[in-house]
């Protein structure tokens, strides 16, 4: 994760290796492989698009939008395979925008899908 505004109540829920640290919010591959990750964040009614992009060793790979402002929450989500290093960090960045209550009504998974 990539946090302009950090809330005091998230929580790690299962981090088997604890290759997810939750003071960077950065996931680091503890081996080569291919990996799934997939995201859910939920924005405030503000009348302003939110975009969220998954990245990876500092590169967008996929983004999420929500940006309709007729709705008094909407949620904006997406998953993606990659192909990672060891070593290689995944991290998810608000690009713009704002979120309900911080990052505490999102989520972010990933685990290895198959080692190479």
């Amino acid at each position: 994760w990539d946090w302009d505004h950090w809330s005091s109540e998230q929580e790690v829920l299962v981090n088997i290796g604890n290759h997810f640290d939750l003071a960077s919010s950065i996931f680091v591959a503890p081996r080569k492989g291919i990996y799934s990750f997939s995201f859910h964040v939920v924005k405030v009614y503000n009348r302003q698009t939110i975009q969220v992009s998954l990245m990876q060793n500092g590169y967008p790979v996929i983004s999420a939008f929500a940006g309709d402002q007729d709705v008094t929450r909407e949620a904006a989500s997406n998953g993606v395979l990659l192909h990672m290093e060891r070593e290689d960090k995944v991290h998810l960045k608000l690009e713009r925008g704002n979120l309900m209550g911080g990052w505490k009504y999102s989520t972010f998974s990933g685990f290895l899908v198959f080692p190479l």
